[in-house]
């Protein structure tokens, strides 16, 4: 009977010890696509000291601009050619041939963290 409580008690250990794991993770990698986000804040206040303040407007949209193409091109092609893992049938090794527009996301509780961190 001890014994059995014990290795029960072990086993839900272990499942909140990685559940703690998975959030400590998820929080880290949040923390790191945050710091990126103010990196191209901090770009775009760079520029528009560089230039005329008749053209600051200009430089601040064209780098928000930057920003939504970037990721909105990294979510369509980006993910799927950079980590979409090919298929074993397949010979292509050079690029990915799944996860476009994230399918496939909702197997894995990491996915969305990496997809952000890595197109930040």
């Amino acid at each position: 009977a001890l014994e059995a409580r014990v290795s029960t008690l072990e086993a839900t250990l272990a499942a909140k010890k990685a559940d703690y794991n998975e959030a400590l993770d998820t929080i880290w990698m949040l923390l790191a696509a945050a710091l990126v986000f103010f990196m191209h804040s901090g770009f775009s206040l760079l520029e528009s000291g560089c230039v005329r303040h008749k053209n600051t407007q200009n430089i601040l949209a064209k780098n928000l601009i930057v920003v939504t193409v970037g990721f909105l091109c990294w979510y369509v092609l980006g993910w799927p050619l950079a980590f979409g893992v090919p298929n074993d049938s397949e010979t292509n090794k050079f690029a990915g041939h799944n996860n476009f527009v994230m399918d496939g996301f909702m197997d894995s509780p990491s996915s969305f963290r990496n997809w952000l961190f890595q197109g930040a």
